[in-house]
Protein backbone atom coordinates (compact mmCIF):
# COMPACT_ATOMS: atom_id res chain seq x y z
CA UNK A 1 0.00 0.00 0.00
CA UNK A 2 1.07 3.16 -1.15
CA UNK A 3 1.72 6.44 1.29
CA UNK A 4 -0.65 8.37 0.35
CA UNK A 5 -3.04 5.61 0.66
CA UNK A 6 -2.00 4.42 3.81
CA UNK A 7 -2.72 7.60 5.20
CA UNK A 8 -6.42 8.29 3.80
CA UNK A 9 -7.26 4.86 5.30
CA UNK A 10 -6.87 6.41 9.17
CA UNK A 11 -9.64 9.06 8.69
CA UNK A 12 -12.78 6.76 9.84
CA UNK A 13 -15.88 6.18 6.79
CA UNK A 14 -19.12 8.07 7.63
CA UNK A 15 -21.52 5.89 9.09
CA UNK A 16 -24.16 5.40 6.76
CA UNK A 17 -27.57 6.97 7.63
CA UNK A 18 -30.84 4.76 7.55
CA UNK A 19 -34.11 6.17 6.25
CA UNK A 20 -36.16 7.49 8.92
CA UNK A 21 -39.31 5.17 8.55
CA UNK A 22 -42.46 7.57 8.58
CA UNK A 23 -45.08 7.96 11.72
CA UNK A 24 -46.70 5.03 11.93
CA UNK A 25 -50.03 6.20 13.15
CA UNK A 26 -52.46 4.15 15.56
CA UNK A 27 -55.44 3.23 14.35
CA UNK A 28 -57.96 3.71 16.83
CA UNK A 29 -58.93 0.40 18.42
CA UNK A 30 -62.72 -0.55 17.54
CA UNK A 31 -64.52 -1.26 20.57
CA UNK A 32 -65.49 -5.32 20.62
CA UNK A 33 -70.08 -5.42 20.79
CA UNK A 34 -71.78 -6.53 23.38
CA UNK A 35 -72.36 -9.78 25.04
CA UNK A 36 -75.69 -9.73 23.27
CA UNK A 37 -75.00 -8.54 20.20
CA UNK A 38 -72.15 -11.56 19.61
CA UNK A 39 -74.39 -13.70 20.99
CA UNK A 40 -77.23 -13.00 18.15
CA UNK A 41 -74.39 -12.55 15.24
CA UNK A 42 -73.64 -16.10 16.59
CA UNK A 43 -77.36 -17.48 16.23
CA UNK A 44 -77.94 -15.79 13.08
CA UNK A 45 -74.93 -16.64 11.63
CA UNK A 46 -75.11 -21.07 12.64
CA UNK A 47 -78.91 -20.75 11.31
CA UNK A 48 -77.38 -19.34 8.13
CA UNK A 49 -75.00 -21.80 7.63
CA UNK A 50 -77.38 -24.36 8.50
CA UNK A 51 -79.78 -22.94 6.34
CA UNK A 52 -77.57 -22.62 3.67
CA UNK A 53 -76.30 -26.06 3.84
CA UNK A 54 -79.64 -27.83 3.91
CA UNK A 55 -81.08 -25.17 0.71
CA UNK A 56 -77.95 -25.99 -1.72
CA UNK A 57 -78.24 -29.85 -0.45
CA UNK A 58 -81.95 -29.09 -0.90
CA UNK A 59 -81.90 -27.13 -4.27
CA UNK A 60 -79.39 -29.97 -6.02
CA UNK A 61 -81.03 -32.91 -4.89
CA UNK A 62 -84.32 -31.15 -6.40
CA UNK A 63 -82.30 -30.19 -9.78
CA UNK A 64 -81.05 -33.32 -10.58
CA UNK A 65 -84.49 -34.95 -9.78
CA UNK A 66 -85.86 -33.00 -12.12
CA UNK A 67 -83.21 -33.53 -14.55
CA UNK A 68 -83.32 -36.82 -13.94
CA UNK A 69 -86.81 -37.02 -14.76
CA UNK A 70 -86.97 -34.80 -18.17
CA UNK A 71 -83.99 -36.76 -19.19
CA UNK A 72 -86.01 -39.83 -18.39
CA UNK A 73 -89.17 -38.65 -20.08
CA UNK A 74 -87.21 -37.67 -23.12
CA UNK A 75 -85.53 -41.17 -23.12
CA UNK A 76 -88.93 -42.47 -23.20
CA UNK A 77 -90.15 -40.56 -25.90
CA UNK A 78 -87.14 -41.57 -28.20
CA UNK A 79 -87.21 -45.37 -27.65
CA UNK A 80 -91.08 -45.69 -27.91
CA UNK A 81 -90.79 -43.81 -31.65
CA UNK A 82 -87.46 -46.25 -32.40
CA UNK A 83 -89.89 -49.34 -31.24
CA UNK A 84 -92.51 -48.04 -33.53
CA UNK A 85 -90.72 -47.52 -36.40
CA UNK A 86 -88.75 -50.70 -36.27
CA UNK A 87 -92.07 -52.59 -35.78
CA UNK A 88 -93.92 -51.25 -38.90
CA UNK A 89 -93.42 -49.44 -41.95
CA UNK A 90 -94.13 -46.03 -41.51
CA UNK A 91 -93.53 -42.71 -43.45
CA UNK A 92 -93.04 -38.42 -42.27
CA UNK A 93 -96.86 -38.17 -42.51
CA UNK A 94 -97.74 -40.37 -40.80
CA UNK A 95 -96.47 -38.49 -37.45
CA UNK A 96 -98.80 -35.31 -39.28
CA UNK A 97 -102.03 -34.04 -37.75
CA UNK A 98 -103.54 -34.13 -34.25
CA UNK A 99 -104.59 -37.35 -35.23
CA UNK A 100 -100.80 -38.82 -35.95
CA UNK A 101 -99.12 -40.84 -34.18
CA UNK A 102 -96.86 -38.48 -32.59
CA UNK A 103 -99.67 -37.38 -30.19
CA UNK A 104 -100.36 -41.26 -29.04
CA UNK A 105 -96.23 -40.97 -28.67
CA UNK A 106 -95.38 -38.28 -26.81
CA UNK A 107 -98.92 -37.33 -25.14
CA UNK A 108 -98.21 -38.63 -21.70
CA UNK A 109 -94.79 -36.57 -21.73
CA UNK A 110 -93.64 -32.61 -22.33
CA UNK A 111 -92.16 -33.65 -25.80
CA UNK A 112 -92.81 -32.52 -29.00
CA UNK A 113 -92.17 -34.19 -32.37
CA UNK A 114 -91.46 -33.22 -36.24
CA UNK A 115 -91.18 -34.97 -39.58
CA UNK A 116 -88.49 -34.82 -41.90
CA UNK A 117 -88.76 -35.77 -45.81
CA UNK A 118 -85.98 -37.74 -47.28
CA UNK A 119 -84.01 -35.20 -48.47
CA UNK A 120 -83.51 -33.72 -44.43
CA UNK A 121 -85.82 -30.97 -44.56
CA UNK A 122 -89.12 -30.60 -42.40
CA UNK A 123 -92.30 -31.77 -43.64
CA UNK A 124 -95.21 -28.95 -43.87
CA UNK A 125 -97.75 -29.73 -41.61
CA UNK A 126 -95.36 -31.42 -38.81
CA UNK A 127 -92.92 -28.31 -38.18
CA UNK A 128 -93.04 -27.03 -34.05
CA UNK A 129 -89.91 -25.32 -34.29
CA UNK A 130 -87.84 -23.36 -36.83
CA UNK A 131 -84.75 -25.27 -35.52
CA UNK A 132 -81.36 -25.63 -37.28
CA UNK A 133 -80.58 -28.82 -39.12
CA UNK A 134 -77.05 -30.76 -39.41
CA UNK A 135 -75.72 -33.12 -42.10
CA UNK A 136 -76.59 -36.15 -39.43
CA UNK A 137 -80.46 -35.07 -39.96
CA UNK A 138 -80.41 -35.75 -44.08
CA UNK A 139 -78.11 -38.68 -43.41
CA UNK A 140 -80.82 -40.56 -40.90
CA UNK A 141 -83.42 -39.12 -43.67
CA UNK A 142 -81.76 -40.84 -46.29
CA UNK A 143 -80.72 -44.12 -43.90
CA UNK A 144 -82.01 -47.57 -45.26
CA UNK A 145 -82.39 -49.28 -41.69
CA UNK A 146 -85.12 -47.96 -39.64
CA UNK A 147 -84.57 -47.05 -35.93
CA UNK A 148 -80.84 -45.03 -36.28
CA UNK A 149 -80.97 -42.54 -33.74
CA UNK A 150 -78.78 -39.09 -33.31
CA UNK A 151 -78.96 -36.76 -29.98
CA UNK A 152 -77.79 -33.66 -29.42
CA UNK A 153 -78.65 -30.33 -27.99
CA UNK A 154 -79.51 -27.22 -29.92
CA UNK A 155 -80.06 -23.85 -29.63
CA UNK A 156 -82.08 -21.03 -31.49
CA UNK A 157 -82.54 -17.64 -30.47
CA UNK A 158 -81.29 -18.22 -26.59
CA UNK A 159 -83.06 -20.90 -26.16
CA UNK A 160 -81.97 -24.34 -25.37
CA UNK A 161 -83.48 -27.95 -26.97
CA UNK A 162 -82.82 -31.72 -26.45
CA UNK A 163 -82.88 -33.21 -29.89
CA UNK A 164 -83.10 -36.84 -30.83
CA UNK A 165 -83.56 -37.78 -34.99
CA UNK A 166 -84.93 -41.39 -35.75
CA UNK A 167 -84.51 -42.65 -38.82
CA UNK A 168 -87.66 -44.29 -40.42
CA UNK A 169 -85.52 -46.27 -42.72
CA UNK A 170 -86.16 -47.13 -46.75
CA UNK A 171 -84.54 -43.62 -47.41
CA UNK A 172 -88.07 -42.38 -46.26
CA UNK A 173 -87.20 -39.94 -43.54
CA UNK A 174 -86.74 -39.76 -40.50
CA UNK A 175 -88.55 -37.99 -37.30
CA UNK A 176 -87.32 -35.40 -34.72
CA UNK A 177 -88.04 -35.90 -30.60
CA UNK A 178 -87.27 -32.33 -29.31
CA UNK A 179 -87.70 -31.40 -25.82
CA UNK A 180 -87.16 -27.78 -24.67
CA UNK A 181 -84.71 -26.76 -21.85
CA UNK A 182 -86.23 -23.60 -21.03
CA UNK A 183 -88.80 -24.19 -19.09
CA UNK A 184 -86.36 -26.81 -17.03
CA UNK A 185 -84.18 -24.09 -16.41
CA UNK A 186 -86.35 -21.48 -15.52
CA UNK A 187 -88.61 -24.00 -13.20
CA UNK A 188 -84.57 -24.48 -11.50
CA UNK A 189 -84.04 -20.61 -11.45
CA UNK A 190 -87.04 -20.00 -9.68
CA UNK A 191 -86.25 -23.05 -6.89
CA UNK A 192 -82.65 -21.71 -6.76
CA UNK A 193 -84.05 -17.88 -5.99
CA UNK A 194 -86.69 -19.04 -3.45
CA UNK A 195 -84.06 -20.95 -2.00
CA UNK A 196 -81.64 -17.85 -1.04
CA UNK A 197 -85.01 -15.94 -0.25
CA UNK A 198 -85.36 -18.42 2.35
CA UNK A 199 -81.89 -18.70 3.65
CA UNK A 200 -82.12 -14.91 4.02
CA UNK A 201 -85.46 -14.90 5.73
CA UNK A 202 -83.90 -17.53 8.10
CA UNK A 203 -81.08 -15.34 8.72
CA UNK A 204 -82.98 -12.63 9.67
CA UNK A 205 -85.16 -14.22 11.44
CA UNK A 206 -82.28 -16.30 13.40
CA UNK A 207 -80.87 -12.91 14.12
CA UNK A 208 -83.97 -11.57 15.80
CA UNK A 209 -84.81 -14.56 17.72
CA UNK A 210 -81.00 -14.68 18.55
CA UNK A 211 -81.20 -11.18 20.23
CA UNK A 212 -84.67 -11.80 21.76
CA UNK A 213 -82.86 -15.35 23.30
CA UNK A 214 -79.73 -13.17 24.00
CA UNK A 215 -81.58 -10.29 25.45
CA UNK A 216 -82.95 -13.04 28.17
CA UNK A 217 -79.88 -14.65 28.61
CA UNK A 218 -77.58 -11.59 28.99
CA UNK A 219 -80.35 -9.70 30.65
CA UNK A 220 -79.65 -11.12 34.40
CA UNK A 221 -75.92 -10.56 33.62
CA UNK A 222 -75.83 -7.17 32.57
CA UNK A 223 -77.72 -6.06 35.55
CA UNK A 224 -75.56 -8.45 37.96
CA UNK A 225 -72.87 -6.10 36.03
CA UNK A 226 -74.14 -3.10 36.70
CA UNK A 227 -74.44 -4.15 40.46
CA UNK A 228 -70.78 -4.66 40.26
CA UNK A 229 -69.84 -1.60 38.73
CA UNK A 230 -72.22 0.35 41.19
CA UNK A 231 -69.85 -1.50 43.99
CA UNK A 232 -67.00 -0.70 42.60
CA UNK A 233 -68.00 2.37 42.24
CA UNK A 234 -69.47 3.51 45.39
CA UNK A 235 -68.33 1.70 48.16
CA UNK A 236 -71.95 0.27 48.87
CA UNK A 237 -72.71 -2.86 49.98
CA UNK A 238 -76.37 -3.25 50.01
CA UNK A 239 -76.97 -3.32 46.03
CA UNK A 240 -79.75 -5.25 45.49
CA UNK A 241 -77.95 -8.12 43.61
CA UNK A 242 -80.28 -10.19 41.13
CA UNK A 243 -80.55 -13.47 41.93
CA UNK A 244 -82.99 -15.40 40.38
CA UNK A 245 -82.92 -18.71 37.96
CA UNK A 246 -81.33 -21.80 38.89
CA UNK A 247 -78.37 -21.70 35.89
CA UNK A 248 -75.12 -20.67 36.63
CA UNK A 249 -76.06 -16.47 36.02
CA UNK A 250 -78.66 -17.67 38.81
CA UNK A 251 -75.91 -18.73 40.87
CA UNK A 252 -73.44 -16.86 40.32
CA UNK A 253 -76.35 -13.70 41.30
CA UNK A 254 -76.52 -15.56 44.44
CA UNK A 255 -72.73 -15.94 45.05
CA UNK A 256 -72.38 -12.57 44.39
CA UNK A 257 -75.15 -11.30 46.90
CA UNK A 258 -73.49 -13.54 49.71
CA UNK A 259 -70.29 -12.43 48.62
CA UNK A 260 -71.63 -8.62 49.54
CA UNK A 261 -73.28 -9.94 52.65
CA UNK A 262 -69.79 -11.44 54.36
CA UNK A 263 -68.25 -7.99 53.30
CA UNK A 264 -70.90 -5.90 54.88
CA UNK A 265 -70.68 -7.67 57.76
CA UNK A 266 -66.46 -7.82 57.83
CA UNK A 267 -66.96 -4.51 57.47
CA UNK A 268 -69.50 -3.78 60.21
CA UNK A 269 -67.37 -6.32 62.84
CA UNK A 270 -64.25 -3.87 61.59
CA UNK A 271 -65.82 -0.71 62.25
CA UNK A 272 -67.34 -2.64 65.73
CA UNK A 273 -63.65 -3.90 66.35
CA UNK A 274 -62.44 -0.37 66.01
CA UNK A 275 -64.67 1.11 67.80
CA UNK A 276 -64.24 -1.32 70.60
CA UNK A 277 -60.88 -1.10 70.46
CA UNK A 278 -60.21 2.37 70.55
CA UNK A 279 -62.34 2.49 73.97
CA UNK A 280 -61.09 -0.19 75.97
CA UNK A 281 -57.60 1.28 74.61
CA UNK A 282 -58.38 4.44 76.41
CA UNK A 283 -58.56 3.47 80.04
CA UNK A 284 -54.77 1.86 79.90
CA UNK A 285 -53.73 5.08 77.84
CA UNK A 286 -54.80 7.51 80.25
CA UNK A 287 -53.56 5.72 83.09
CA UNK A 288 -50.00 5.43 81.52
CA UNK A 289 -50.50 9.27 80.32
CA UNK A 290 -51.07 10.21 84.23
CA UNK A 291 -48.17 8.02 85.45
CA UNK A 292 -46.03 9.12 83.23
CA UNK A 293 -47.01 12.83 84.19
CA UNK A 294 -45.55 12.06 87.45
CA UNK A 295 -42.20 10.53 86.62
CA UNK A 296 -40.69 13.78 86.41
CA UNK A 297 -40.97 14.64 89.96
CA UNK A 298 -40.53 10.38 90.40
CA UNK A 299 -37.28 11.75 92.86
CA UNK A 300 -39.55 14.03 95.36
CA UNK A 301 -41.99 11.10 96.32
CA UNK A 302 -41.59 8.63 99.38
CA UNK A 303 -39.84 5.30 98.08
CA UNK A 304 -43.03 3.42 98.78
CA UNK A 305 -44.85 5.58 96.54
CA UNK A 306 -42.51 5.27 93.67
CA UNK A 307 -42.32 1.35 94.19
CA UNK A 308 -45.86 1.90 93.86
CA UNK A 309 -45.76 3.81 90.81
CA UNK A 310 -43.86 1.75 88.56
CA UNK A 311 -45.33 -1.30 89.76
CA UNK A 312 -48.58 0.90 88.32
CA UNK A 313 -46.80 1.48 85.22
CA UNK A 314 -45.72 -2.40 84.76
CA UNK A 315 -49.26 -3.75 84.88
CA UNK A 316 -50.43 -1.10 82.37
CA UNK A 317 -47.97 -2.03 79.83
CA UNK A 318 -48.30 -5.54 80.76
CA UNK A 319 -52.21 -5.10 80.23
CA UNK A 320 -51.52 -3.02 77.29
CA UNK A 321 -49.30 -5.80 75.44
CA UNK A 322 -52.31 -8.53 76.47
CA UNK A 323 -54.69 -5.91 75.16
CA UNK A 324 -53.09 -5.38 71.45
CA UNK A 325 -52.18 -9.07 71.17
CA UNK A 326 -55.73 -10.40 71.88
CA UNK A 327 -56.85 -7.64 70.12
CA UNK A 328 -54.22 -8.69 66.50
CA UNK A 329 -55.30 -12.21 67.72
CA UNK A 330 -58.86 -11.70 66.95
CA UNK A 331 -58.51 -9.55 64.37
CA UNK A 332 -55.97 -11.70 62.57
CA UNK A 333 -57.23 -14.28 59.17
CA UNK A 334 -57.89 -17.24 60.39
CA UNK A 335 -55.39 -18.68 57.42
CA UNK A 336 -52.86 -16.93 60.02
CA UNK A 337 -53.16 -20.10 62.39
CA UNK A 338 -51.96 -22.91 59.25
CA UNK A 339 -53.76 -25.07 57.31
CA UNK A 340 -56.21 -27.40 58.73
CA UNK A 341 -54.88 -30.71 60.36
CA UNK A 342 -55.53 -34.29 61.71
CA UNK A 343 -55.15 -34.04 65.33
CA UNK A 344 -55.74 -36.13 68.55
CA UNK A 345 -57.72 -33.27 70.23
CA UNK A 346 -56.55 -34.81 73.94
CA UNK A 347 -53.03 -33.90 72.76
CA UNK A 348 -53.61 -30.21 72.10
CA UNK A 349 -55.97 -29.67 75.16
CA UNK A 350 -52.87 -31.46 77.59
CA UNK A 351 -50.28 -29.33 75.74
CA UNK A 352 -52.47 -25.77 76.42
CA UNK A 353 -53.24 -27.05 79.41
CA UNK A 354 -49.34 -27.49 80.60
CA UNK A 355 -48.68 -23.82 79.79
CA UNK A 356 -51.69 -22.67 81.80
CA UNK A 357 -50.27 -24.60 84.51
CA UNK A 358 -47.14 -22.64 84.57
CA UNK A 359 -48.56 -19.47 84.01
CA UNK A 360 -50.86 -19.73 86.62
CA UNK A 361 -49.30 -22.10 89.14
CA UNK A 362 -53.18 -23.95 89.42
CA UNK A 363 -53.54 -27.05 89.24
CA UNK A 364 -55.47 -28.24 85.83
CA UNK A 365 -57.04 -32.17 85.35
CA UNK A 366 -57.36 -33.14 81.85
CA UNK A 367 -60.28 -36.33 81.16
CA UNK A 368 -60.32 -36.68 77.28
CA UNK A 369 -60.74 -39.66 74.71
CA UNK A 370 -58.99 -40.14 72.08
CA UNK A 371 -61.28 -38.05 69.29
CA UNK A 372 -59.49 -37.10 66.52
CA UNK A 373 -60.46 -34.01 64.92
CA UNK A 374 -59.20 -31.88 61.75
CA UNK A 375 -58.38 -28.06 62.87
CA UNK A 376 -56.10 -25.34 63.14
CA UNK A 377 -53.86 -26.41 66.20
CA UNK A 378 -52.63 -23.12 66.98
CA UNK A 379 -55.98 -21.57 66.86
CA UNK A 380 -57.44 -24.56 69.04
CA UNK A 381 -54.65 -24.39 71.69
CA UNK A 382 -55.56 -20.48 71.67
CA UNK A 383 -59.01 -21.24 72.37
CA UNK A 384 -58.20 -23.92 75.10
CA UNK A 385 -55.57 -21.67 76.62
CA UNK A 386 -57.78 -18.69 76.93
CA UNK A 387 -60.39 -21.07 78.70
CA UNK A 388 -58.28 -22.11 81.15
CA UNK A 389 -57.00 -18.29 81.94
CA UNK A 390 -60.61 -17.43 82.22
CA UNK A 391 -61.17 -20.09 84.87
CA UNK A 392 -57.60 -18.70 87.03
CA UNK A 393 -58.91 -15.86 87.06
CA UNK A 394 -62.10 -16.09 87.85
CA UNK A 395 -61.40 -18.84 90.67
CA UNK A 396 -57.55 -16.83 92.12
CA UNK A 397 -58.08 -18.80 95.71
CA UNK A 398 -57.94 -22.14 94.32
CA UNK A 399 -60.32 -24.07 96.23
CA UNK A 400 -60.13 -27.19 93.57
CA UNK A 401 -58.78 -28.21 90.56
CA UNK A 402 -59.72 -26.55 87.37
CA UNK A 403 -60.97 -29.62 85.12
CA UNK A 404 -60.91 -30.07 81.39
CA UNK A 405 -63.38 -32.97 79.97
CA UNK A 406 -63.02 -33.94 76.16
CA UNK A 407 -65.70 -36.10 74.79
CA UNK A 408 -66.16 -36.04 71.02
CA UNK A 409 -65.64 -32.79 69.55
CA UNK A 410 -66.82 -30.96 72.37
CA UNK A 411 -64.21 -29.63 75.12
CA UNK A 412 -65.47 -28.08 78.64
CA UNK A 413 -63.75 -26.27 81.16
CA UNK A 414 -64.92 -26.21 84.49
CA UNK A 415 -63.80 -23.98 87.74
CA UNK A 416 -65.11 -23.66 91.30
CA UNK A 417 -65.10 -19.68 90.75
CA UNK A 418 -68.46 -17.63 91.80
CA UNK A 419 -70.01 -19.05 88.44
CA UNK A 420 -72.06 -16.29 85.92
CA UNK A 421 -74.75 -14.30 86.34
CA UNK A 422 -78.25 -15.07 84.47
CA UNK A 423 -78.14 -11.77 83.10
CA UNK A 424 -74.60 -12.64 81.51
CA UNK A 425 -74.71 -15.68 79.68
CA UNK A 426 -75.83 -13.94 76.62
CA UNK A 427 -72.95 -12.08 76.39
CA UNK A 428 -69.86 -13.38 77.99
CA UNK A 429 -68.59 -14.02 74.47
CA UNK A 430 -69.48 -10.81 73.07
CA UNK A 431 -66.14 -8.78 72.52
CA UNK A 432 -64.65 -6.48 75.30
CA UNK A 433 -68.04 -7.41 77.57
CA UNK A 434 -67.28 -7.58 81.25
CA UNK A 435 -69.70 -8.61 83.66
CA UNK A 436 -70.00 -6.29 86.72
CA UNK A 437 -68.20 -8.58 89.05
CA UNK A 438 -65.28 -9.02 86.36
CA UNK A 439 -64.74 -5.03 85.92
CA UNK A 440 -62.26 -5.20 89.44
CA UNK A 441 -60.21 -7.92 87.89
CA UNK A 442 -57.46 -7.93 84.86
CA UNK A 443 -58.24 -8.49 81.20
CA UNK A 444 -59.57 -6.95 78.01
CA UNK A 445 -62.90 -8.82 77.51
CA UNK A 446 -61.69 -10.49 74.31
CA UNK A 447 -60.40 -13.64 75.90
CA UNK A 448 -63.82 -15.35 75.20
CA UNK A 449 -64.55 -13.81 71.85
CA UNK A 450 -61.63 -15.28 70.77
CA UNK A 451 -63.11 -18.90 71.68
CA UNK A 452 -66.32 -17.93 70.12
CA UNK A 453 -64.61 -17.26 66.65
CA UNK A 454 -62.25 -20.26 67.54
CA UNK A 455 -65.22 -22.26 67.27
CA UNK A 456 -66.75 -20.83 64.52
CA UNK A 457 -64.53 -20.81 62.05
CA UNK A 458 -64.15 -24.99 62.86
CA UNK A 459 -68.19 -25.09 61.86
CA UNK A 460 -68.86 -25.19 65.87
CA UNK A 461 -70.37 -22.94 68.70
CA UNK A 462 -69.08 -21.59 72.42
CA UNK A 463 -71.57 -22.54 75.24
CA UNK A 464 -71.46 -21.00 78.81
CA UNK A 465 -73.48 -22.43 82.16
CA UNK A 466 -73.41 -22.71 85.39
CA UNK A 467 -72.11 -25.91 87.55
CA UNK A 468 -73.85 -27.51 90.32
CA UNK A 469 -72.48 -27.00 93.73
CA UNK A 470 -70.38 -24.16 92.25
CA UNK A 471 -68.51 -22.41 89.45
CA UNK A 472 -68.79 -22.08 85.53
CA UNK A 473 -68.99 -24.32 82.64
CA UNK A 474 -67.29 -23.00 80.08
CA UNK A 475 -66.65 -24.59 76.71
CA UNK A 476 -67.06 -25.05 72.87
CA UNK A 477 -67.88 -28.08 70.18
CA UNK A 478 -66.32 -28.70 66.93
CA UNK A 479 -68.10 -29.36 63.71
CA UNK A 480 -67.50 -32.01 61.96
Amino acid sequence: MTGPARRLSRFPRPARRLPRLPHLTRLPRIPRPGLRTTLALAFATIAALVAVVIGTLGYHAAAQLIWDDETADFGAAVDSVGRQVQREVLFPGDFAGPSGLSADLVRPIRVTTQSLDPDGTVLPGTARLDLPLVPADQELARAEQPGGTSIGLRHQQGEGYRVAVVSLGGRRGAVQVIQQVGPTEALLTTLRTRTVALVAVVAVLAGAAGRLLAGRITGRLVRLTAAAELVAASGRLDVQVPAAGTDEVGRLGRAFDRMLARLATAKENQRRLVQDAGHELRTPLTSLRTNLAVLPSLDRLPPAEQAALMSDLAEEARELTQLVEELVALAADRKADGQPTEVVLADVVREAAAQARRRSGRQIVVDADATVVTVRPDALARAVGNLLDNAAKFDPAGTGPIEVVVRGPRVEVRDRGPGIEAADLDRVFDRFYRATAARSLPGSGLGLAIVHEVARSHGGTAFAGNREGGGAVIGFTLGS
